[in-house]
């Protein structure tokens, strides 16, 4: 018993001694991880700062060659040009992006309900050719868009760009929905149909309160969809009804470029969804992988 209780100290003597490289290596390697985040954190701020500064500075500062360097004079000329031009623009923008992402986010949820959890004959086919309209190239197809709208008599501007959006937003909508209701156990369908439930009383009742996840991850996708969009609003808006990205097309156009007042423009149309990512983007990730799993 003596001998045993001698030698305890001298075991852990060693254990302690070899524990320290392994806390010095952990260390080293936690410090390189986070020296590796800032690194590339500040390459991904490098055009932002750009934007910032340049924005800032006046006619003859706002020059390429001197992009890198803080305003020799701050001036805020170029915010306020930019805002009068893109203010009208911000407000259409608003009005076609709300409807849209609500629309073809409701639109989506009924047919991932339906698609996922009332089978009918053809279910399959059906949602192939509902995501057929993913790799459609939007540019293959924009001449007989333009000719269809034309014959059914859709005004240009928001009211053409709303329908066009909420319909090519139906098939990402419905395959993220289809998806995120797989994992709903069948056996809740089920004891709705017991109950004398139909398909859109288990659809409100059953389905739509569970949904908030789905929902998050739509409405951001369709939101920040529509408002990047320019290729639809080039060819179905102008400048007088268009969205915000092509009366920020016409800011930086022309043939003596003011840099300070496209800066300050690409800001403000860039400040909505950075919002929305700031307010919803911790849901965006948890609503992907909600439907990840069968429940």
């Amino acid at each position: 018993m003596a001998t045993s209780t001698l030698t305890r100290p001298r075991d852990a003597a060693p254990q302690s001694a070899a524990s320290a490289p392994n806390k010095g290596r952990r260390r080293i390697n936690r410090t390189l991880k986070y020296a590796l985040l800032i690194f590339f954190v500040i390459i991904i701020l490098i055009p932002a700062y750009v934007l910032f500064i340049t924005s800032f500075k006046g006619t003859s500062d706002a020059d390429p060659s001197r992009a890198w360097l803080l305003p020799q004079s701050w001036e805020t000329a170029g915010w306020d040009k930019a805002w009068t031009t893109l203010a009208p623009a911000l407000g259409r923008t608003f009005l076609l992006v709300i409807p849209a992402a609500l629309i073809s986010a409701t639109l989506g949820s009924i047919n991932g309900y339906v698609l996922s959890k009332w089978r009918f004959p053809g279910a399959n086919l059906v949602f192939t050719l509902i995501l057929f309209g993913m790799f459609i190239p939007y540019q293959a197809v924009m001449i007989p868009l333009t000719q269809l709208m034309s014959n059914i008599g859709i005004a240009q501007g928001i009211p053409s760009l709303l329908l066009l959006h909420i319909v090519y937003g139906l098939p990402i909508c419905t395959l993220i929905f289809r998806n995120y209701y797989e994992s709903v156990p069948n056996e809740l369908i089920e004891a709705a149909r017991m109950d004398g439930a139909g398909i859109l009383r288990t659809y409100a009742s059953v389905i739509l309160p569970i949904s908030a996840p789905g929902f998050v991850v739509v409405l951001i996708w369709q939101f920040t969809s529509a408002w990047n969009d320019y290729l639809f609003a080039a060819f179905f808006s102008s400048g007088r009804n268009g969205p915000v990205t092509i009366a920020l097309s016409f800011l930086a156009g022309g043939q003596l470029t003011d840099y300070a007042a496209s800066m300050a423009g690409a800001l403000i149309a860039s400040v909505p969804t950075l919002i929305v990512y700031i307010l919803l983007g911790k849901y965006f990730v948890g609503g992907l992988m909600s439907g990840s799993v069968k429940g």
